[in-house]
């Protein structure tokens, strides 16, 4: 009796379709919760693709938020994550709370009390200072912050007590109106704002430099990102939903394309005989296509970011699909 034994490259072809199809590229947006780090955003979308049974991919997010910051939280998986960088040119909308008569180091609910003022404000003192604040505007980071001095990071040197300077930095302030109507009279402790801003600017900084040229000081009480780029809240997710999917084995039905983040990015459609030369990184010549970047599909399936430049067609990120 002759027993027939499973090829090796048999077996390897299976496991490799069967890992193809199993895995997810796309983005999840998460509604992040009060107290959770990005980083930890990041591990729960781990654990839900383990969870749901899906093979093991890069997962990483679209721009920092602070754990006292809540809102839209974009996580990249698969080849979504070559995109994860483009996230962070994007510019975002925030809402945020400034508490008035206490200054805190860190500019928000963290940290200690360094300054405090007695001045009350109107709603029409408040009104007239904000087309201070719009459009391009110069600004100095938070003490609290991730940037790098000497190659550490300035909120560590901040926490062991050491003086932290940064340099200034232009950003642009693209709109910022009152969010929410404010009780009438003098003496208002607080106003939520809405900031649609630049990449780079700092939410905390703002609400600092709007108290100062008011004539006093505050701090952050409360931040929530309404939209990252194309990201908002209507089309995010709380980790309760997406703990469900995971045990459901329905993520899929969560994830969002991977040219969601690509939607101001003109598409170029390919024949097959240009999909795979630039699959193999080699340059096209003779396209008809306005200079730029555009998203080169083939059948609709995403292979490539390309920059086009007088009919030539350069590949600047491949996507494994």
């Amino acid at each position: 009796m002759t027993v027939m034994l499973p090829c090796v490259a048999d077996i390897s072809w299976k496991r490799f379709v069967a890992d193809v199809a199993a895995a997810l590229h796309g983005w999840i947006v998460l509604d992040k919760p009060l107290g959770l780090g990005s980083t930890q955003a990041v591990s729960a979308i781990k654990r839900a693709l383990r969870t749901a049974g899906h093979a093991k991919a890069k997962v990483g997010h679209g721009g920092t938020l602070d754990p006292l910051a809540t809102g839209v939280l974009p996580i990249a998986i698969g080849e979504a994550t070559k995109l994860a960088g483009r996230m962070l040119d994007a510019s975002k909308i925030y809402d945020f709370t400034i508490s008035f008569g206490t200054q805190t180091d860190s500019l928000d609910l963290e940290g200690v009390v360094i300054a405090t003022s007695d001045v009350r404000l109107s709603q029409a003192q408040i009104e007239a200072i904000l087309p201070r604040f719009t459009g391009p505007i110069h600004q100095i980071p938070p003490a609290y912050s991730a940037l790098k001095v000497d190659g550490k990071r300035a909120y560590d040197l901040a926490r062991a007590g050491e003086e932290v300077v940064l340099q200034g930095r232009d950003v642009v302030v693209h709109a910022l109106t009152i969010a929410k109507p404010l009780p009438e009279g003098a003496g208002l402790a607080t106003v939520t704002l809405r900031a649609h801003v630049s990449k780079g600017t700092y939410i905390r900084s703002l609400a600092r430099d709007i108290a100062v040229a008011l004539g006093t000081v505050g701090h952050v009480s409360m931040l929530r990102r309404v939209t990252a780029g194309p990201f908002t809240l209507e089309g995010a997710i709380s980790l309760d939903i997406l703990d469900e999917h995971a045990i459901a084995r329905s993520l899929g039905n969560l994830v969002l394309p991977l040219r969601t983040a690509l939607d101001d990015i003109p598409a170029l459609a390919l024949e097959a005989g240009q999909a795979l030369a630039l699959r193999q990184g080699r340059v096209l010549s003779g396209v008809a296509a306005p200079d730029g970047l555009h998203l080169a599909l083939m059948a609709d399936v995403p292979v490539a970011l390309v920059d086009v430049l007088d009919g030539t067609v350069m590949v600047e990120r491949g996507f494994n699909l």
